[in-house]
């Protein structure tokens, strides 16, 4: 998939591209890759030909945002007809007879649903494995292609649809895209919030452009405005390298970036400097209970002994942590307190994404829950607090590393604050552009 989906909506509106023919084409790229990057846990050929055959005959086919654009939606969302799996075998498999408020949202875009993207269990890790296969990351197949979104990730970086809905709980879309070279947006909790994972976890989207981003992310939501992404006025940025909590080192090539982009922002007239959160051991400790605890409250009613072992040891923490009382509010409170006083300094922060390099493409399912914590906290240390606040962040590619594996940056605002990221975004798109696919 060359072209983005602002190109296709606008062939097809202007009625050079049929939508059937080009669901067609979506779907053969499918079959042609899904089996090496494993993107899809369910395609939806049948139901996304007919979708495309009722947005052609569509009276206000000329006024679709999305008008016959292939889209996939993460395995978390109820889909009428569908079941969603959340990556697991203890998940209930009656079908859905009603769409989710954001593929309604989609739908009456003109988007084309053309199947349900891999999760790891519960959207619990980084790493989107099961029984039924693993994502795996296009540029780089024996990584893995990120979680808790890694089958959107996986579908756009392979060019199989030009964009993808995902979730995003402590850096379930931001981890993902920069992992795959995509750009990724987390709205804040006052835009879009999931509701789950005590309201940390909210719908945002994937792309290779920051236009599609925009453009995705203005239907989820439910405003145009926010697809027109304009200039931006010279800001006040903070730039930290700084991991919360450990302060552990973080490898050369993803800090590089970083400065890289701080460069690149100050040769565009930003105000750039060096400056930490005051992130606080308390806020760090906080998002990790929530992490427990979310999931075990979605386990409640299902068979324990159906879930992955990792994910039982991980359910059997949190029901602890919720039995204990140990999840609190104030926990919260006084994390945004901090941000705030922060924001009131700067206007955007800038960090790596990643904490660590991507882990290998592998069985994580099969393995211990320390086997899977542990990577799974390192790679995630930059995101989750922004979670925890509610605030919109966002990822873009800024670079690779030796190895071929994609670089991202993340950039963080204050609420309210989404136009402003993608605004600045697109300008390092114009300035340090990236490739969009292999």
């Amino acid at each position: 998939m060359v072209a983005t989906a602002r190109e296709l909506a606008t062939a097809v509106r202007a009625g050079e591209l049929d939508p059937v023919a080009l669901t067609e084409r979506t779907l053969h790229g499918i079959d042609a890759a899904n089996r090496v990057v494993g993107a899809f846990r369910k395609v939806r050929a049948e139901e996304a030909l007919s979708e495309a055959r009722e947005v052609a005959k569509r009276p206000d086919l000329a006024d679709l945002p999305l008008a016959g654009v292939p889209v996939a939606v993460k395995d978390v969302a109820e889909i009428s007809g569908e079941y969603a799996g959340w990556g697991s075998s203890a998940m209930p498999t009656e079908v859905s007879t009603t769409d989710a408020e954001v593929v309604r949202r989609l739908r009456a875009a003109g988007a084309v649903i053309v199947g349900l993207t891999r999760v790891p269990e519960l959207c619990i890790w980084p790493m989107s494995d099961g029984p039924d296969g693993m994502a795996r990351n296009p540029w780089h197949p024996a990584h893995t292609a990120g979680g808790s979104s890694g089958g959107s990730a996986a579908a756009v970086a392979a060019g199989l649809v030009p964009v993808a809905h995902g979730t995003d709980g402590l850096g379930s879309i931001r981890l993902p895209a920069a992992m795959c070279g995509l750009v990724g947006i987390k709205p804040g909790a006052d835009l879009l919030a999931e509701g789950g994972w005590y309201g940390m976890s909210a719908h945002g989207s994937l792309a290779t452009t920051v236009t599609d981003a925009a453009l995705m992310l203005s239907v989820l939501a439910g405003k145009p405005e926010l697809a027109e992404v304009g200039q931006e006025r010279p800001l006040r940025v903070a730039v930290s390298s700084d991991l919360p909590l450990t302060h552990a080192p973080v490898p050369k090539p993803l800090t590089a970036a970083v400065d890289h982009v701080a460069d690149v922002l100050a040769r565009l007239g930003h105000q750039v400097e060096r400056a930490t959160p005051q992130y606080g051991t308390a806020a760090t400790l906080g998002i990790l209970g929530r992490w427990f605890a979310g999931p075990a409250e979605q386990a409640e009613d299902l068979e324990r002994a159906r879930l992955q072992r990792r994910t039982r040891a991980h359910v059997r923490l949190g029901k602890a942590l919720r039995t204990a009382r140990l999840i609190r509010p104030g926990t919260k409170t006084r994390w945004l307190a901090r941000a705030e006083r922060f924001f009131g300094e700067y206007d955007v922060l800038l960090t790596p994404t990643l904490a660590t390099l991507p882990p290998k493409a592998e069985r994580w399912h099969d393995r211990s829950w320390a086997a899977n914590a542990i990577p799974s906290i390192r790679v995630a240390g930059f995101t989750g607090l922004w979670n925890l606040a509610g605030y919109p962040a966002m990822s873009v590619p800024a670079g690779r590393h030796p190895s071929g594996l994609p670089i991202g940056v993340q950039l963080v605002a204050a609420p309210g604050g989404e136009s402003r990221l993608l605004r600045l975004a697109a300008q390092l798109e114009r300035e340090n552009p990236w490739p969009r696919t292999p």
